[in-house]
């Protein structure tokens, strides 16, 4: 009985991880990019390790977590020692000072970042051994006083120290637009993110810093989103279903 459930299970993710992947390739297709420009991470917050170990099982190997915990008991219980399959971790929650340290020492990726300080911490904190830690500058698109993120008038100044952090590398921007039904204001939202990005590209431009990253989209917009630039989309519902 319980090995029908899990084969059941397996079906479900590698079905839903295909309708995802099947997604990205026709909007990528209709936006005239190649699919290959666009990563997924799906998004595996209170999902058990069991879930994430089918969603490895069927081809998925980057994944999003949003807080610390639960993400480095998921990490550890996921670890297979012998792996030939890596597994990258993306923290996509908000930051607190005194969890830096444990941050830099556990994910691959850090999308969330937007202050100067909690960049300097996770910067001192990040082992050399581990090489550079990538981050994205999370980024308020909407202008909601509720929501997370650096203002896009701050963003120049704040990027430009953030790139002179050694062991930080600088990837680009995420946003988590207000959400909404409406294509054409998701359309809005994510034209106002690509231009950012763009701009910040070209006053970055001669300094070293590479940003080749633009995070947005996920289970409702992914389409909008992947027209108008979006190179990595966070997928949680449309992989592992609604959440309890």
């Amino acid at each position: 009985m319980i090995q029908r459930i899990m084969a059941s299970l397996d079906t479900t993710t590698q079905a839903r991880l295909q309708q995802v992947q099947a997604r990205i390739e026709r909007a990528a297709r209709a936006a005239g990019r190649s699919p290959e420009q666009i990563t997924l991470v799906a998004v595996s917050k209170t999902f058990s390790p069991d879930r994430v170990r089918e969603a490895i099982a069927a081809g998925q190997h980057r994944f999003g977590e949003n807080y610390l915990q639960e993400a480095r008991d998921k990490i550890a219980a996921v670890a297979t020692p012998g792996s030939q399959e890596a597994v990258e971790w993306h923290f996509i929650g908000p930051i607190q000072s005194n969890k830096t340290r444990e941050l830099a020492d556990t994910f691959d990726w850090i999308q969330s970042l937007e202050r100067l300080k909690i960049a300097q911490r996770l910067n001192q904190q990040r082992s050399p051994a581990r090489g550079a830690l990538n981050v994205l500058l999370q980024v308020n698109i909407s202008g909601e006083p509720s929501k997370r993120g650096a203002l896009p008038r701050d963003l120049p100044d704040l990027a430009r120290q953030v790139a002179t952090l050694p062991r930080l590398r600088l990837r680009g921007l995420m946003a988590i637009p207000a959400p909404t039904h409406e294509a054409a204001r998701q359309h809005a939202s994510f034209a106002r993110m690509r231009a950012l990005f763009e701009e910040l590209r070209a006053e970055l431009a001669g300094t070293g810093a590479n940003l080749d990253t633009l995070s947005m989209g996920m289970s409702d917009d992914l389409e909008a989103a992947i027209a108008e630039g979006s190179t990595m989309v966070r997928v949680g519902t449309a992989i592992f279903g609604a959440r309890a």
